[in-house]
């Protein structure tokens, strides 16, 4: 397929650098697909059954064999370039609970479990399965899980392409291009948690592609797979459920209408949304948010209905102008009294409106563009609780799936106004894609160097968003890990100022303080703590054995036996406790808090140790009292 008509270079593709080979199949292919698809027409809807009508769902081109395999393995190699930095990345934030530390994943029948347990955070059993699988081919090592998840993303820019293709939309390839490298994405494609959303967009694609076959008259089978493959995104992730609307959408747009026979074959596809919607939420409200030790942050449903219109402007915004990107973006104060707060949902909704009512005109693509965007973005828009709204309203990974219809509609557009200009508008139209794709590749290539690490992510996170202070919270943890205490403690006190009542940073940063023998500051701390959350276990062992340690016994077995009736099967509070009624005499209850510690933990040497000492002190004591008798 690499001959010389194709490329003026004599040299073989294996003598050129891959850069060039590279540019030089962009020119080209940007050059066959970027301006040459005409915008679809609608066909119109006659009486005849659904699967007797034929329609068309190929582009007006001729496309060879050759050039589509070309194309496709242009997207991935454009992907996996622009990505290189993710290749040396580590895992970051919820990599460590969901991964690396997840009981689950590590267990031999976690599938089990996975599937048929409540024991997960959420109910994503085909994701975590497929972790479950790479850490028994990678374990903790993150390279594996980056290739999988890139190599996903290209898969997802492909199939972005042969959607658009078949939909006709102008400019299909270099769209796909332009979701293979857009710096937002670089959220989802370089943390490995992330998989789940690169996973489920695929099953989601896979499942949109071929309803397309079937609604081309693709038969059974196709109808078939597409449902089959609906219901792997869903176990996935849950937030795929709009695809429904999205299918009634691409029909609407191919025909110009939908018929009641369209309805009823979507309506298996609605049944596993509301059905996995439903599972999903429970999962999120019973185990996720209880497990996080979360609350419903989000306010009245008013401020919700506010926030939820604010959200797709911001998504847009940085769909066109990616700059300033950040984990976690400033929380907006949405004053629901106000009536301003309503505005942005409004012009959206009214905009729709319009677009709606001019569809046989110029509102038809922007209606079903923005509507796709818009749809897509519905179970993340805050009308339910998710817990990353703790600390922001919008999330840069919450847009994965959506990001595809703007830069569709942003190319399209690029590429009737090349075609309407002519063959000058042509040699422009290639030029600038080549520019906006390079700026892209480069502005992804240096996101993706922020993933790097825990501590890059974090540096760079608190450097756009100060007020973060679960970005200072992990940050400081970063610092205490590598012994950098100093540093962990000038965050850990931003984090308590930002967030006085967050008890895991007072307890962390009174850790790091007795590190550099500040103990009248860490006892400070903890003891914040235990007022903030007297349930706290952690606050209460950490309290009472620092106290037990500067002497202050009564103190210490006040908070340490506080720590063993909230947990009783804490050994190490066991143990401790034990040591502090040593210390007071009282020898039968020591006993029998180290007896419970062995219990919990059998190789509990030190307890074992003491709990033997005890006996013997009894013993004598004893044997003493007896003595003196006589």
């Amino acid at each position: 397929m690499w001959t010389r008509d194709k490329f003026t270079d004599r040299r073989t593709v294996a003598e050129r650098p891959t850069v060039a080979v590279l540019a030089q199949l962009f020119f080209s292919l940007c050059t066959r697909h970027a301006i040459t698809h005409p915008m679809v027409e609608p066909q119109p809807i006659d009486n005849t059954p659904h699967r007797q009508r034929i329609v068309s769902s190929h582009t007006t081109e001729t496309y060879d064999v050759d050039t589509v395999r070309l194309s496709a393995f242009a997207l991935v190699l454009i992907t996996i370039l622009a990505y290189q930095p993710v290749w040396h990345a580590g895992f970051v934030w919820d990599d460590d609970a969901l991964i690396v530390g997840n009981p689950l994943i590590q267990a031999s029948d976690g599938l089990y479990r996975l599937w048929f347990t409540t024991e997960a955070p959420d109910y994503w059993p085909l994701t975590s399965s497929v972790w479950w699988l790479e850490w028994r081919l990678w374990g903790n090592r993150p390279m594996g899980y980056h290739a999988v998840n890139v190599l996903l993303h290209a898969a997802n820019a492909v199939l972005v392409w042969m959607i658009l293709r078949r939909l006709k939309i102008p400019g299909a390839w270099l769209a796909a291009v332009v979701f293979a490298v857009h710096p937002v994405n670089v959220a989802t494609v370089a943390w490995v948690s992330e998989q789940k959303n690169t996973l489920s967009m695929f099953f989601f694609l896979v499942a949109m592609l071929l309803y397309l076959r079937f609604d081309g008259r693709g038969g059974c089978r196709c109808y078939g797979l597409s449902l089959a493959a609906f219901l792997l995104a869903l176990l996935s992730k849950t937030s795929v459920v709009m695809l429904p609307l999205v299918l009634l959408g691409c029909v609407w747009w191919m025909r110009g209408g939908v018929q009641r026979q369209d309805v009823l074959c979507i309506w298996p596809f609605f049944a596993l949304s509301l059905a996995l919607g439903f599972v999903g939420l429970w999962f999120h409200h019973n185990r996720a948010l209880v497990l996080g030790g979360l609350t419903d942050q989000t306010g009245n449903v008013l401020s919700r209905v506010a926030a939820a219109g604010w959200a797709p402007w911001f998504y847009l915004y940085k769909v066109i102008l990616p700059w300033n990107l950040c984990a976690i973006y400033p929380k907006w104060d949405v004053d629901s009294s106000h009536w301003v707060s309503y505005m942005p949902g409004l012009i959206l909704v009214g905009g729709l409106a319009l677009f709606w009512w001019k569809r046989q005109a110029w509102g038809r693509p922007l209606f079903f563009g923005l509507g796709y965007f818009v749809v897509t973005l519905l179970p993340v828009l805050g009308f339910f609780y998710i817990s990353f709204y703790a600390f922001s309203w919008v999330a840069d990974p919450w847009q994965y799936i959506a990001i595809a219809a703007p830069i569709a509609l942003v190319v399209a557009a690029g590429a009737v106004i090349c075609r309407r200009i002519g063959e000058p508008g042509k040699h422009v139209g290639v030029l600038a894609s080549v520019a906006v794709v390079a700026l892209l590749g480069a502005a992804t290539w240096a996101r993706s160097c922020v993933y790097e690490s825990s501590e890059t992510l974090w540096r760079d996170t608190v450097a756009r968003n100060p007020n973060a202070w679960v970005a200072h919270y992990n940050l400081a943890n970063a610092f205490s890990r590598t012994g950098r205490m100093q540093e962990a403690i000038r965050h850990y006190e931003r984090v308590v100022r930002l967030k006085p009542d967050y008890v895991e940073a007072n307890i962390n940063l009174a850790f790091v303080l007795l590190q550099v023998s500040r103990v009248d500051d860490a006892i400070g701390h903890l003891e914040q703590a235990v007022r903030i959350n007297p349930d706290s276990v952690e606050g209460q062992y950490d309290l009472g054995n620092i106290y037990l340690q500067v002497g202050r016994v009564q103190d210490a077995i006040v908070h340490l036996e506080r720590a063993v009736q909230l947990r009783p099967d804490y050994a190490e509070a066991q143990y401790i406790l034990g040591n502090a009624l040593l210390q007071v005499g009282k020898l039968h209850d020591a006993i029998v808090h180290y007896e419970e510690a062995v219990r919990v933990k059998p190789d509990f040497t030190d307890a074992r140790a003491n709990l033997q000492l005890a006996r013997q002190a009894l013993a004598s004591m004893q044997q003493r009292g007896a003595t003196g008798q006589r």
